[in-house]
């Protein structure tokens, strides 16, 4: 059987113009388009695009490893450079694939690489444990095991992989402007190909670690991802435009399983690899939940902040603000405002809707919650030492709970 391992990570002029001529070539493609409206494969940062690309920017520089290449070793391989030139075939179409392509190669939201990126800060922050022995600690760059650098690009894989396989699209509610049949269906194979592949080498370098307690734990979380996308696309919108009356206790759950078990499991596990006891694990557990908990609300609150476009913006009706919303007037009035918000062809105003969205509660209690959740992140922060890593996770915190 043929094993599907990483080749070096290639530096420089020569790995760009590699990777330029696969991903970007697909990628150029998807520029001249517009984004699907059914789906987000790479959400919005926080408000102040600026502030943000400076919190990253600095934290990188504290662990000394530019995140932004994490994922490149495989990026860059034969085999899905050759995918990515299959992929140029979708230029005609508005398969979701070509956006995915496009964020590989200009992640303009620094949002892409962040959970590695906070893998390698709380490695920093933890340092070594008491009881490591002194030789192994000589192994360490800039503060970090080599174990947990690997790991942070493990972490990136599997979400990338998860990335490129939420890009599959629904046959069955295709349309005419979307593409020919053939050529979606290619696209879906794409998808399909190239996330497994990104995925078999992130697990092929899990076992590589040979720790089998990390292996249970990212194994673990990728169950919980896997269940949460199931969750999640159980929940998408009915064909008259209603959700699923579930609850915020709920949305939380399903945003834990499919945005924060693997950055929480992700940061214990960096823990473990260093030797930390059991008390740190589950501080640096506590950090990854919230602090992703806290990123999907501040994501989710954006479309309704935005007070300069007239544009109408499309946002998710089971976000956190509209769930919240609905908890405080009532399921029959929040179906009689979906009603109120539809136009010709059971088509929703989506401007009309936010409005009404934002005279109620659910905006405000989304930004407490949001708040809420970055101080508990702040609070498992307490019991690692002072240092530039430290002060760069709490800066992260800041950054996602931060609003106009």
């Amino acid at each position: 059987m043929m094993r599907l391992g990483l080749r070096p990570l290639l530096t420089g002029t020569c790995s760009q113009t590699l990777f330029q001529k696969s991903w970007a070539a697909a990628a150029a493609a998807a520029g001249g388009g517009q984004a699907r409206q059914r789906r987000c494969l790479f959400p919005g940062s926080p408000s102040s695009a600026s502030h943000w690309s400076k919190v990253v920017s600095e934290a990188e520089k504290i662990v000394g490893y530019p995140t932004s290449f994490m994922s490149l070793r495989c990026l860059l391989s034969d085999e899905l450079s050759h995918i990515a030139m299959q992929v140029r075939k979708l230029v005609e179409t508005n398969h979701p694939l070509l956006n995915t392509a496009r964020g590989f190669v200009s992640d303009s939201r620094n949002d892409l690489q962040m959970r590695g990126l906070v893998v390698l800060l709380i490695s920093k922050a933890a340092g070594p444990s008491l009881t490591t022995e002194s030789s192994l600690e000589n192994d360490m760059v800039s503060g970090i095991y080599p174990s947990q650098r690997t790991l942070a690009e493990i972490t990136e894989l599997i979400h990338t992989a998860f990335l490129v396989h939420r890009g599959i699209v629904n046959i069955g509610e295709l349309t005419s402007s979307d593409g020919s049949l053939k050529d979606m269906q290619f696209g879906n194979k794409m998808a399909v190909l190239s996330g497994d592949f990104l995925l078999a080498n992130a697990c092929t370098n899990l076992a590589q670690l040979q720790n089998s307690k990390v292996v249970e734990m990212i194994s673990s979380a990728i169950g919980e991802l896997v269940q949460g996308i199931y969750y999640e696309n159980s929940n998408l919108v009915e064909k008259n435009g209603l959700t699923d009356n579930i609850g915020i206790s709920t949305w939380k759950e399903y945003v834990f399983l499919s945005h924060s078990a693997l950055l929480a499991s992700s940061c214990q596990a960096a823990m473990e690899l260093a030797q930390h006891d059991a008390g740190i694990q589950k501080m640096a557990f506590k950090y990854g939940k919230h602090m992703s908990m806290s990123h999907k609300l501040h994501v989710d609150i954006q479309p309704f902040l935005n007070e300069k476009s007239n544009d109408s913006v499309v946002f998710s009706l089971n976000s956190a603000p509209v769930i919240l919303h609905q908890e405080f007037v009532g399921r029959d009035l929040w179906i009689k405002q979906i009603k109120e918000a539809q136009v010709k062809g059971n088509l929703t105003d989506y401007t009309k809707l936010r409005d009404a969205i934002k005279t109620g509660k659910g905006v405000t209690s989304a930004i407490d919650l949001c708040r809420f959740h970055g101080n508990r992140a702040l609070e498992a922060l307490e019991c690692f030492p002072a240092s530039e890593a430290r002060s760069a996770l709490e800066n992260i915190v800041y950054a996602v709970t931060r609003f106009p």
